[in-house]
């Protein structure tokens, strides 16, 4: 391996730090890793909690999934965002008719 490797080389967490030994970086790395798993495990949960509002839950399945709630209400996605976020099809197609309205969205519940 040649020292001058180019940071795309090593990913988003970069080249070893300093002094950091190749084992202390792949544990830095597996650290990295297991932290990204747990955020994203909570943000599938929170997904579907019924304690967040459909905008909210959408949200996050738009945010984890990297893709925005359709327009059309015929969508196929509109059945798999109902499903995942534990929403029924009308719920999101709502949440649909309140975006093209530009009506603000529901605030939270505090129950």
């Amino acid at each position: 391996m040649t020292q001058d490797r180019r940071m795309s080389d090593f990913g988003a967490s970069g080249p070893p730090i300093g002094a950091e030994t190749i084992a202390d970086y792949r544990a830095r790395i597996a650290h990295q890793q297991a932290e990204a798993a747990r955020r994203r495990q909570e943000e599938l949960e929170e997904q579907s909690s019924t304690l967040k509002t459909p905008d909210t839950r959408i949200r996050i399945w738009e945010r984890l999934h990297e893709v925005g709630l359709p327009r059309d209400p015929t969508h196929r996605l509109v059945d798999i965002i109902a499903a995942n976020t534990g929403l029924t099809v009308e719920e999101v197609r709502d949440e649909q008719r309140l975006r093209a309205s530009g009506a603000p969205a529901v605030t939270a519940r505090t129950e």
